[in-house]
């Protein structure tokens, strides 16, 4: 597919869930367009010591952000946030927001979108997807779970 369809399929994706952002992607669809379009940035807004210790996307630098939702450790929102996605990307780009499990990174695109940025997507189910039958992660959805690259602690 190219980028302009996974867009279109992500718009009336947000339309369908009546999202306060453009819309949302699968993680298969945020790797394809990343693969695509070398100016979409991916805007990881987990923790720093998540990043470190669970592992990140496997993208080239120039496309990957990250942004701290809350702080570690405390869990207390990074007052920060705002200007340092300000730095890192411009209003028009298209950044597709990832966090754990789907949950803070719909809270960043929503509150990025309120500030100007015009095309912020929410990358379903996250980098490690929800908790499966015994707890763990990286077994039911998510970027692992598909199998797309990504570099281990």
């Amino acid at each position: 597919m190219t980028p302009s369809e996974i867009l279109a399929i992500a718009r009336q994706r947000g339309q369908s869930g009546q999202t306060p952002y453009a819309g949302a992607v699968t993680p298969q669809e945020a790797y394809s367009l990343l693969q695509q379009q070398p100016d979409i940035k991916i805007v990881d807004v987990r923790t720093d010591a998540e990043r470190d210790w669970v592992g990140r996307v496997a993208v080239p630098e120039a496309q990957h952000v990250a942004v701290q939702w809350n702080l570690y450790p405390g869990g207390k929102p990074n007052p920060d946030f705002l200007p340092q996605l300000e730095q890192a990307a411009s209003k028009d780009q298209v950044l597709l927001f990832l966090c754990r499990s789907g949950v803070r990174s719909r809270h960043a695109a929503k509150l990025a979108t309120e500030h100007g940025y015009a095309n912020c997507f929410d990358i379903l189910e996250g980098f490690e997807g929800d908790k499966d039958g015994e707890s763990h992660r990286k077994t039911v959805g998510g970027w692992c779970k598909a199998g797309l690259p990504w570099t281990g602690a």
